[in-house]
């Protein structure tokens, strides 16, 4: 049951009170019906034959046959200058006047009964324009191909249009209703098949070609029941259709032809324009006629109280909202961009201090380092430590400034985890023990600087050695240091290192997948010259040479050394060597051996550690061959190591001996280098976890540093960070023009391709199915191609990690560059070249409003897959997994976006998948945007010709809403946040460096 309530009282109470009792919402009046013009009897179900409309009750009606009125079976005809199925419509002035005078008792004057003209012209006329000044007849033909090819008869459709019944000439006889109505009959052959009602309506006639806007903002119809349309046929029965009709109308006329006075009008609601297109039902050869008095029409442009409007266009509430978002954001970002400038200016305004490093020792005490048990899924296996593997057992040692330490020992004896955790790098497993720093100088105004070269080169291949180590200089030094001093300090780090005559050649890259540039010796000086150029306290070195050949790790060998006993910067070094020459052994000063977690030695270097063992005796360790390799024999006797060389070790650990000696070389080496004070009074600990047997669940991230080392503070603002990597990342592109040619390439081709397989696609059925396959086409496309998105994350990353771990910039400018230099060029412009030439070979709607929208659509698509692809790269470690679920999630979005299957036909089981597709609302957007240009549909189906609108078919075929544009927009903007601070969240807290 439909409710159909109108603001004006009388209206209400006629549509309410009558609809029992009176057809044509016709008002009760004791035992008969107040009928609209034109009807009669008891009902209002009589039409009137003949006469005129001033003749009201009085008027002869058609006879009833069947049931039903027909002005045809009853051979109907109009008086002379009266027009119109029921002859409500006025052709002349004469037929105006000579009807009023006919029932105004013979008065030849045309002046209403009981009204007074005051001096102005009564005239009675004939309105037969468009526009309505008080209650206008209208009578049109309906002659739609798909009506026409069900119900081959002549359709009709009278509208009464009431503006002010007051002004009419005999109100409620020659107007019907009250102010601001409408309302219409349908007539098939002759017979009356449904009628309509509105209220609310007013009236824009301001147009200076004679067309005129009737708009009403409710709208009820009723259909008569076993008439032709409303049941007697009932294959073609639109009873159902038809009582839906509400919610707005609007009877749109067209300027008349000068020389039939006809036009064409269009009955245009939400229904009907699902059917017949925007414009709605057409109505042609419609004629006008209303009797009114030509003081109405004179008075009619000044009288301000009339209901006739003006409207004049202004921006919609979604558009204003969405502009003030778009300004707000904008003001965002421009405020953003002002507080990093005056923060960047402020910074290189300050003073720096002496960038020299140096003159701090590093000392652990009983470190221990162990990982928990674990099944294949990372769980914890059971909780008996036991099944707990033990890395490192209590190790101790100490490193003075300019002193250079080796660490030694077989695969697997915990070199690289002791350099690790000495350099503060985040480990999975359970630490213990205590690091310090003592130093000879005052620290307390900043933190040691630690600088670490891990195992492996990870370095920018397409930049040169000197603009990698600028780009180092200038992220790492202080924002106050101007950049002529860090010119000339990368200039004297190249000599100082050897590398001066690289510094123009490209790095390259030592995996093969690209071109190749410097040796890996080269590569590893590069790799120690960007932790230099922060002039570090401290120099961390995991098996430096490693790979290297014997000439070229003497010369890394003899930097370290250089770098040590610097005289103005004496610096502690230490380096895990997995197996050094006899000469490289000689240039470290002390030796640390490590067997198993265990440390079996730590002292001089030289031959004191062949000394320690001979002393242990030859049922301890093995005896020294003369002439043989130091660092072999160590590596031997560590190799398998007697448990009574771990029991001697570990006595003298606890009694205190090595503790001693170690102190003893402390204070040796202070006097070498002069310090005032002994390595301990002045130092800076760190405790790494409290001692106990406490054991960390695997995986667990312990938020330990070494004085600062994993800080959040950076050398330089987030402006300065910004235009550092946008500078690299501009070089990298330009350089390598490959990925973005190719994707380039790629859309072109593509575009053609996809604008020739639908070119000019036509607007049968077929046809529309083929232009939504298009639009599916490159949504697919988008999803397939951001691929390459996960690729570079996946590849940039171990770069990303390893600048992190020694606080080049934030995870937030990473991100930001990456967006501008790979978004913008390798996503979205190539899907601005696929899509226009698709878009107009295709022949999709041909204006800019749809096409810009069209554009926006995609654009937001590209975005929301890229950071999807982005949060994938950036979650997972393996490459592969990653790629595989983007893979199988483009195929998710395939099936459930309502391209191969009707959404509404889903089971419920698996319809809510629809929900988190955003394929489906990219394509449902860009078929409303197609649809919305007032696409029709022009076919035949089985000999009948169909000439509907395009959105009937597109609700039919896949289920879209026509009304979902700006919600798919506002999702789809939903799924950009939503993985935008996933991928933030992500790179913050998961993609750091963990060993």
């Amino acid at each position: 049951m439909w409710t159909f309530v109108l603001p004006v009282a009388s209206l209400t109470l006629s549509l309410v009170s009558a609809q029992s009792s009176c057809e044509n919402y016709g008002v009760v009046n004791g035992s008969t019906c107040s009928c609209p013009t034109g009807f009669g009897g008891s009902t209002c179900s009589e039409l009137g034959c003949g006469g005129n409309l001033f003749q009201g009750s009085q008027r002869p009606l058609t006879s009833t046959q069947s049931g039903f009125a027909n002005f045809t079976a009853s051979d109907c005809s109009c008086q002379s200058e009266w027009t119109g199925t029921g002859c409500n419509v006025c052709q002349s002035a004469n037929a105006c006047q000579s009807a009023f005078s006919s029932v105004s008792s013979g008065s030849s004057s045309g002046a209403i009964p009981g009204i007074v003209d005051n001096g102005t012209n009564s005239t009675m006329v004939c309105n037969n324009a468009p526009r309505v000044y008080a209650s206008g007849q209208m009578s049109c033909s309906v002659n739609n191909p798909t009506l026409q090819a069900i119900y081959p008869g002549t359709s009709v459709l009278n509208i009464i249009r009431t503006l002010d019944p007051s002004l009419s000439p005999i109100p409620n006889v020659t107007s019907f209703g009250s102010s601001g109505t409408a309302w219409a009959q349908l007539f098939y052959d002759g017979e009356e098949q449904f009628y309509c009602g509105a209220g609310d309506c007013t009236q824009d006639s301001s147009s200076s070609d004679g067309s005129s806007k009737y708009s009403c903002t409710s709208l009820q119809c009723t259909c008569r029941a076993n008439t032709t349309f409303c049941g007697a046929v009932r294959v073609s029965d639109l009873t159902n259709t038809i009582n839906a009709l509400t919610g707005p109308l609007d009877i749109n006329c067209d300027a008349p032809d000068p020389n039939t006075n006809q036009a064409t009008c269009h009955f245009v609601q939400g229904t009907l324009q699902q059917l017949f297109g925007s414009s709605g039902l057409t109505l042609n050869g419609c004629s006008f006629g209303e009797c009114v008095r030509q003081n109405v029409i004179d008075t009619a442009g000044s009288n301000s109280t009339s209901a006739v409007t003006d409207q004049k266009s202004s921006l919609s509430g979604g558009v204003i909202a969405g502009l003030a978002v778009v300004g707000s954001l904008i003001f965002l970002a421009l405020m953003f961009l002002a507080f990093g400038v005056w923060r960047q200016r402020k910074a290189r305004l300050q003073e720096y201090s002496r960038l020299g490093g140096g003159g701090v020792a590093v000392e652990w005490k009983n470190v221990s380092y162990i990982v928990a048990g674990s099944d294949t899924w990372g769980r914890r296996r059971s909780k008996n430590v036991n099944d707990d593997k033990v890395i490192l057992d209590s190790v101790s040692g100490l490193v003075l400034p300019g002193q250079m330490m080796a660490i030694l020992g077989p695969s697997g004896a915990g070199k690289t985890t002791l350099v690790e955790i000495l350099s503060g790098r985040h480990k999975a497993g359970n630490v213990t023990g205590v690091v310090s720093f003592p130093s000879h100088s005052s620290l307390t105004t900043r933190k040691p600087r630690i600088g670490f070269v891990p195992q492996q080169d990870i370095l920018p291949p397409m930049l040169t050695v000197q603009e990698a180590l600028m780009f180092a200089a200038n992220l790492r030094l202080p924002e106050g240091v101007p950049e002529a001093e860090k010119q000339t300090r990368v200039n004297a780090l190249m000599q100082k290192l050897g590398i001066e005559h690289l510094r123009n050649t490209r790095i390259g890259d030592s995996s093969g997948r690209k071109a190749r540039g410097i040796s890996g010796g080269e590569m590893r000086r590069v790799s120690i010259g960007l932790e230099l150029i922060a002039s570090p306290d401290v120099l961390i070195l995991d098996e430096p040479t490693s790979g290297l050949d014997s000439v070229s790790a003497a010369r890394v060998a003899n930097v370290l050394h250089s770098i040590a006993h610097d005289p103005e910067t004496p610096t502690a070094v230490i380096a895990s060597i997995h197996q050094p020459s006899s000469q490289l052994y000689q240039t470290f000063d002390t030796i640390l051996v490590l067997a198993h977690g265990h440390a079996l030695y730590t002292g001089p270097g030289a031959f004191a550690p062949v000394d320690y063992f001979a002393q242990a005796g030859p049922n301890v360790a093995p005896a020294y061959p003369q002439g043989y390799n130091i660092a072999d024999y160590l590596l031997e006797v560590a190799s398998d190591p007697p448990l009574a060389l771990l029991s001697l070790q570990r006595s003298k650990s606890e009694t205190g001996s090595e503790q001693r000696s170690i102190g003893t070389m402390g204070r040796e080496k202070t006097d070498a280098i002069g310090q005032v004070e002994d390595a301990r009074t002045n130092e800076k600990t760190v405790h790494l976890a409290a001692s106990g047997t406490q054991k960390a669940t695997p995986g667990k991230r312990r938020w330990f540093s070494a004085v600062g080392i994993e800080s959040q503070t950076y050398a330089t603002t987030f402006l300065t960070q910004l235009e550092c990597l946008c500078g690299r990342e501009w070089k990298i592109l330009r350089r390598d023009k490959t990925l973005f040619l190719t994707h380039v390439a790629v859309a072109a081709v593509l575009g053609v391709f996809c604008g020739g397989l639908y070119f000019q696609t036509g607007t049968t059925i077929a046809g529309f199915q083929s232009r939504v396959g298009c639009l599916f086409f490159l949504g697919a496309l988008v999803a397939f191609s951001s691929l390459s998105a996960l690729y570079n994350i996946v590849e940039i990353r171990p770069l990303f990690l390893r600048e992190r771990s020694s606080s080049y910039y934030s995870p937030t400018t990473w991100l930001l560059s990456r967006f501008i230099f790979d978004v913008v060029p390798l996503r979205i412009i190539p899907t601005l070249i696929v899509s226009t030439i698709t878009y107009w070979m295709a022949g999709l709607s041909g204006d800019a409003a749809h096409f810009f929208k069209f554009l926006f659509i995609l654009v937001l698509y590209t975005l929301v897959m890229t950071l999807y692809n982005f949060l994938l790269g950036t979650f997972f470690h393996n490459g592969g997994i990653a790629i595989l679920l983007s893979a199988l999630s483009a195929l998710y979005q395939m099936t459930f976006a309502g391209f191969f299957v009707h959404l509404s036909t889903i089971p419920p089981v698996l319809r809510w998948l629809q929900w988190l597709c955003p394929l489906k609302y990219n394509l449902e957007a860009l078929s409303v945007n197609e649809i919305d240009g007032g696409l029709m549909i022009q076919d035949t189906l089985s000999g009948v010709p169909v000439n509907v609108s395009a959105t009937l078919i597109m609700q039919l075929l896949f289920g879209f809403g026509i009304n979902n544009y700006y919600r798919d927009v506002l999702i789809l903007f939903g799924f950009i946040a939503g993985f935008g601070l996933g991928v933030i969240g992500v790179v913050w807290f998961r993609v750091r460096e963990q060993r």
